[in-house]
């Protein structure tokens, strides 16, 4: 009996798993700008992994890549908030820059942007050491200053504060006081806000 209700808990889990919608697999209303200034609504659906965005509006859909695009804005209903995006040079390779796709979460001297992909994972379940597959988002963060230089970010806190070196001694200070987790995306968005005022 106990083996199969373990067995019905792990497939309702990868049925909720595998119905689960992402952002990037759904229609958004909104509008783009392309890099001749012209703006065109409609419903935007966006890839980061291709660097491609899709406008449907009049039942015909356009696609317009990184290449061609300087500003998207949709409202994710499924977030329920407003997310802007850029395409901005990025380094390819040591030498190559191709404009790619970046979600601006705090536009400010020092912005913080982010890139999300989904990846599935194995996750280990406490319940008799079982394993199982998930789908989830997960987002690559990026600093830019205003020099237009940008740095990857690991999610440790030594590269938060190597990054913010200018003001180091204020944003660790700030950072025990709160009790913030730099890895969480809440928290360095009120880490960022912090160091740019100052």
């Amino acid at each position: 009996m106990m083996k199969r209700t373990l067995a019905i808990i792990i497939i309702l889990m990868s049925i909720s798993a595998s119905g689960q919608k992402f952002s990037s697999e759904v229609w958004h209303k909104g509008f783009i700008v392309t890099v001749d200034q012209d703006t065109v609504r409609g419903n935007v659906r966006y890839d980061m992994e291709t660097n491609i965005v899709l406008v449907s509006r009049n039942g015909v859909v356009q696609t317009f890549t990184s290449q061609k695009l300087f500003y998207v804005e949709i409202f994710d209903s499924l977030v329920e908030t407003y997310r802007q995006f850029y395409s901005i040079p990025y380094n390819v390779k040591y030498d190559y820059q191709v404009p790619i796709l970046f979600e601006v979460l705090y536009e400010a001297p020092l912005s913080l942007l982010s890139r999300e992909s989904i990846v599935t994972e194995t996750v280990n379940s406490s319940v008799y050491g079982t394993s199982f597959l998930q789908t989830v988002v997960r987002n690559t963060f990026y600093f830019l200053d205003k020099q237009g230089t940008m740095k990857v970010f690991s999610g440790r806190k030594q590269d938060l504060l190597t990054i913010m070196a200018r003001k180091q001694g204020q944003v660790k200070d700030f950072i025990k006081q709160n009790k913030l987790d730099t890895d969480d995306v809440r928290d360095l968005i009120r880490v960022t806000a912090f160091y740019n005022s100052l």
